[in-house]
């Protein structure tokens, strides 16, 4: 295939693939006023997850590139907190404090932090906060987690602050919004219900 028609080609596949994207996002549900920031309300889009909820699947990015979904962890209890963006101060806050207490765990429990930030910045991130057991998760590419757990920011194409518990069967056990994106999630709920399961 010639230079210009090769071009040609992956600008029409590019226009196929968001367009299909964006149909994909349209049809999502929208939550008006979900959340707010220093209290301006924010639209998040795709429904609340509920306790006692499936856990959607997903494909987040590892800070290697490598594919990461829920199902990789199946058998294990997962605390899945979600960042708006590591380089800010609550949500350096929150991936620290999880780190330290989840320690108190065995190898049955993973905890991921997922934020919008590439899988760069958050292998960054981690290299100097010394991190070791919670494994950052990068849904920068085309935000389906967030769609699909009710996380995405309309306005801001960043995740919202969230925490969920979901078990070796894959359900929902705990789910806390964070209401306010610069306050912290209540840990101890978290743990409280991380301890139920894995105990």
């Amino acid at each position: 295939m010639a230079p210009g028609r090769r071009v040609l080609h992956c600008v029409n596949t590019w226009f196929v693939l968001s367009g299909a994207f964006l149909k994909e996002e349209e049809t999502m549900s929208e939550r008006t006023g979900a959340v707010t920031f220093q209290g301006n309300p924010l639209t998040l889009i795709g429904d609340a997850l509920n306790v006692g909820d499936a856990a959607p699947d997903f494909v987040l990015l590892a800070n290697d590139l490598s594919p990461v979904r829920l199902a990789d962890s199946a058998g294990k209890v997962r605390l899945i907190s979600v960042v708006p963006s590591l380089d800010t101060a609550v949500c350096d806050t929150q991936t620290r404090q999880f780190n330290e207490r989840i320690a108190a765990f065995g190898e049955g429990v993973i905890c991921y932090t997922v934020s919008a930030d590439l899988p760069f910045a958050q292998a960054r991130w981690c290299g100097a906060a010394g991190i070791e057991r919670v494994q950052t998760l990068s849904d920068h590419r085309d935000m389906a987690f967030g769609g699909a757990y009710g996380t995405h920011i309309k306005e801001l194409r960043l995740e919202s602050r969230a925490v969920f518990v979901v078990d070796g069967t894959g359900t929902v056990r705990y789910v806390e919004y964070v209401p306010e994106m610069t306050h912290e999630p209540d840990y101890d709920k978290a743990l409280a219900a991380l301890e139920q399961l894995a105990g």
